[in-house]
C-alpha cells in the first residue's frame, strides 16, 4: 500500500479509537521549519506590519528570518494557518476592522488562495496534545 493511504487509515484508527473513548487527546502535524520570510513576502507586507497584524513582536519576525532563531511549536502552527488562510486570521484577530470583501481584495490573489505544502512541510513532526 502507498504511503498516503497507509497514513489516511492510521488517521481513521485513531478517529475510530477517540470517538469510542478508548484514546484521549488529538494529534497536530506541526512543521519543523515554517518560511517566515516566504509567508510575509507572499502577503507583501513588511517586517512591521506583519508583526503588527499578527501579534509577533518586530524582533522575534527579525530573528526567524534571519535564522538566528526558530520559531517555537505554537508560533510554527500559527505561521501554518497564516500561510494557508491569512484572511481568516486577520478577521479572528482584527474583529473591529472585520476582513472586508475589499481588504481581501487588496491582498495579492496568491495570498488568498491555500498554498500547497512545501517538502518542509510534508515532513511534519508530530505533536500530541493531551
Amino acid at each position: 500500500m502507498s504511503k498516503v493511504f497507509e497514513d489516511l487509515m492510521t488517521g481513521l484508527d485513531e478517529v475510530e479509537a477517540f470517538l469510542a473513548g478508548e484514546k484521549t487527546g488529538y494529534k497536530v502535524s506541526v512543521p519543523s521549519e515554517v518560511d517566515v520570510k516566504a509567508i510575509r513576502k507572499r502577503l507583501s507586507m513588511t517586517q512591521s506590519k506583519f508583526s503588527d497584524t499578527f501579534g509577533f513582536s518586530l524582533d522575534a519576525v527579525k530573528h526567524w528570518e534571519g535564522g538566528r532563531r526558530t520559531p517555537e511549536s505554537s508560533a510554527r502552527a500559527f505561521l501554518t494557518v497564516i500561510a494557508r488562510n491569512p484572511t481568516a486570521v486577520i478577521a479572528a484577530l482584527h474583529p473591529a476592522s472585520s476582513v472586508s470583501p475589499k481588504r481581501v481584495a487588496s491582498l495579492p490573489r496568491r495570498a488568498r488562495r491555500t498554498p500547497r505544502p512545501s517538502a518542509k512541510e510534508e515532513s511534519s513532526s508530530r505533536y500530541t496534545a493531551r
